[in-house]
């Protein structure tokens, strides 16, 4: 059979893509050399419970248009991420506001909030003597003061990136959002939630009728030929492997995962929280029932799932998570983008193929607006 699109790579981006070519009467073949679908949304069901295999995925938008579309396949619950940090014990409220600050200093309005973040701010900017922030720590103390940052930011972010912070480069942070209200809501957004039921039930709804084929290697099975079957390539995976790492490797910060059972029905009373000292090896405690489980039904699923997570290094080999742009890397980016752009009938989309870090409704909303 000759298809309209071969695309490679089942997350988000080739998922909604297949989606929008069905709806517009074109065929596609969507391929993906795991053994499921669904890329890194995907969800494993263990006793009872969608784990976030692939690390905790929130959808939230602003974007009527992305979130009716979404919900028009499979409802979305009403969770909202409220996380939790625990600094050697001590329990702290993010992201950072009102009940934060009054678990640091015992305030109890905005003014006095704001006067000690202010008061910290002043001594950090003075420390610099007219000068501009040199490395994360500079900014992030200018930005937010001594407290926040010791507690809440420093050992938090060397274990993500694995380096001090004083190596790590200022525009890392540009800003760190302070609320002066009482909202433990992390975003900002008008529309926030899980579907109902896990993600997967979002794959196979956009995937309905379309021809699939997992644990199949594009670079193995159709690099050399696809032409040969589709009139034109979709593809969602690695834009260095694509070019056979002509210019070098683009690199990479990944995560593990250590997943177990615990034989109680509520673990930590929350989904997600951040450990942000470095006497804990892990990055976060992910308990994936609170996602989509509430109230009294918490207590129905007699048991829970937990996740520790574990930033490290990429090797070849790993699950590519986050792009590190620093000079070099985004200099090697723009040299394969302008490759992918002389390709003929190839469109290079979502976070692998474009090297670029992408929330989910961010990338269903590129692929609704991209011409067919």
């Amino acid at each position: 059979m000759h298809y309209d699109y071969l695309i490679v790579g089942s997350g988000l981006f080739g998922a909604t893509f297949a989606y929008r070519a069905k709806q517009a009467g074109k065929s596609c073949l969507v391929i993906d050399k795991r053994p499921h679908l669904g890329g890194n949304v995907y969800c494993e069901n263990i006793e009872g419970i969608n784990v976030h295999k692939y690390g905790a995925h929130i959808f939230h938008t602003n974007n009527k248009a992305v979130w009716d579309f979404v919900n028009s396949l499979v409802p979305f619950n009403r969770y909202t991420n409220c996380p939790v940090a625990n600094y050697h014990g001590e329990l702290y409220n993010l992201p950072f506001n009102m009940n934060t600050f009054a678990q640091l200093w015992g305030v109890r309005t905005p003014d006095e909030a704001k006067t000690k973040i202010e008061e910290q701010r002043a001594e950090a900017l003075a420390a610099l003597q007219g000068r501009e922030p040199r490395n994360l720590e500079e900014q992030a103390l200018c930005l937010v003061g001594k407290d926040i940052f010791y507690k809440l930011i420093k050992e938090y972010t060397e274990k993500q990136w694995g380096r001090d912070c004083k190596d790590l480069p200022a525009f890392i942070i540009k800003r760190l959002p302070v609320r002066f209200v009482f909202d433990n809501n992390y975003f900002n957004d008008a529309y926030q939630g899980i579907p109902i039921g896990g993600y997967n039930k979002l794959i196979a709804a956009l995937l309905e009728g379309v021809e699939v084929k997992t644990e199949c290697d594009f670079f193995k099975e159709y690099k050399d030929n696809w032409r040969e079957i589709a009139n034109q390539l979709i593809y969602t995976g690695p834009i260095d492997e694509y070019f056979d790492y002509k210019f070098g490797r683009l690199d990479w910060r990944t995560v593990s995962f250590q997943t177990r059972i615990e034989d109680t029905p509520n673990y930590q009373g929350n989904a997600v929280i951040n450990y942000t000292s470095h006497d804990v090896p892990y990055t976060r405690v992910i308990e994936h029932k609170h996602f989509e489980m509430f109230g009294q039904s918490v207590y129905d699923c007699p048991k829970t799932v937990v996740s520790e997570e574990y930033s490290t290094e990429y090797q070849p080999g790993m699950e590519q998570f986050y792009p590190v742009n620093d000079a070099r890397n985004n200099l090697l980016a723009d040299q394969y983008r302008t490759l992918a752009a002389q390709e003929i009938n190839v469109l290079f989309g979502g976070r692998l193929a474009e090297y670029k870090y992408y929330d989910m409704a961010p990338i269903i909303e590129k692929v609704l607006n991209l011409p067919l």
